[in-house]
């Protein structure tokens, strides 16, 4: 075994890293254009049609009955929507919406303070609620299921709690590790939906009504082109459309193609796969130093120049994801499609494996 593969991360969020055109986290410049091209209502939402079909049917019976919908879990990768359906429930239910995050809420009294505010029927969206702290969270367990939170007034033997009643609210929760949640808060949710990847043909959708929006000319073969760069996630699809669109602005007619799509990738070094420098330099050290592995994560990143962790949770999710790295007990090893992709030709040893045959001599 590599032993400097056993320690464990000590943050469940994703280091930040370098600055990635296709990285699936919100910078400034994607909030505030997301904030233009989200969708409305669940008719004009593009993918996820089975998650579509479901909320529909929990909305419109609880929209039937007069009443506040269900609490609503959400998990997934970052960048598939979370946020823009959470926006799309309290249009849909006619309710105003609350936002906030998990690492917003450190003390049960920051949670108080927001839930004594909500109005009857308003939507509370809570990003990363698995990163809220324990207090809050227990707080929340009560208030989700019985409308009410006990305040705690004072200190020592003279505290004393004042039941504080609540307005019936949905509280819409998002995570991008949902495995983190413990049970008795996961099992309050009358509803969880988990948010699968985009297909290319559902990502060239959103790339042509994105265009729309955007007032960007756009042929088939171009937004085809983009999606099939954009790792299944519609935040990467929607910013790689915007630099495409700045290449074809500057570089030709404003209009974009296959060949424009594929010359402004180039240049900001995306390939046909959606891999970036980072990505590449991980496969690159992999095959042309160590032979494909077995290599530990440690080794692996300082031959990358990169931190551990940005290895381990920037470019390792993505690889292994495409089938391009594999995580062993004894290190990471290259798969014959990273051989493939980047036209090298792997050792004798494992021309006809994936990387494990000659581990123990064989």
């Amino acid at each position: 075994m590599n032993w400097d593969d056993t320690a464990p991360a000590t943050d469940d969020a994703a280091p930040a890293g370098p600055d990635r055109l296709v990285g699936a986290d919100a910078d400034g410049e994607d909030t505030a254009v997301e904030a233009a091209l989200r969708p409305k209502d669940l008719q004009e939402f593009v993918g996820q049609e089975r998650v579509r079909e479901q909320l529909d049917l929990v909305l419109r019976a609880a929209r039937a009955r007069g009443a506040t919908a269900d609490h609503v879990l959400l998990s997934g990768a970052p960048g598939l929507g979370k946020t823009t359906l959470s926006m799309i429930i309290a249009a849909e239910m006619g309710a105003p919406i609350r936002i906030t995050s998990g690492p917003a809420i450190q003390h049960a009294g920051d949670l108080a303070a927001i839930l004594s505010s909500l109005q009857e029927g308003e939507v509370l969206f809570l990003d990363e609620i698995h990163r809220m702290s324990r207090p809050a969270e227990e707080m929340l367990y009560m208030a989700m299921e019985d409308f009410r939170v006990d305040v705690i007034v004072g200190k020592g033997p003279g505290a004393t709690a004042i039941p504080l009643e609540l307005p019936p609210f949905t509280l819409v929760g998002a995570t991008t590790r949902a495995g983190l949640l413990p049970p008795p808060l996961r099992d309050r949710f009358g509803f969880t939906a988990h948010m699968e990847f985009y297909a290319p043909e559902e990502l060239q959708r959103v790339i042509h009504r994105s265009a729309g929006l955007l007032d960007v000319e756009i042929e088939p073969d171009g937004a085809a082109e983009i999606a099939g760069r954009s790792r299944g996630t519609p935040r990467i699809a929607n910013r790689l459309l915007r630099r495409v669109r700045d290449y074809a602005q500057v570089k030709a007619d404003g209009v974009i193609t296959r060949e424009i799509a594929s010359q402004a990738l180039g240049v900001y070094e995306v390939d046909a796969r959606g891999l970036d420098r980072l990505d590449r330099a991980v496969l690159t050290a992999l095959l042309k130093l160590f032979g494909g592995g077995p290599v530990g994560l440690s080794t692996l990143a300082v031959a990358v120049g990169e931190e551990r962790e940005t290895v381990e949770e920037v470019a390792e999710p993505f690889l292994v994801r495409e089938g391009l790295l594999a995580r062993t007990p004894r290190g990471r090893i290259a798969t014959p499609a990273a051989w493939a992709h980047l036209d090298m030709v792997p050792p004798q040893h494992q021309a006809g494996g994936n990387g494990q045959q000659g581990l123990f001599g064989a």
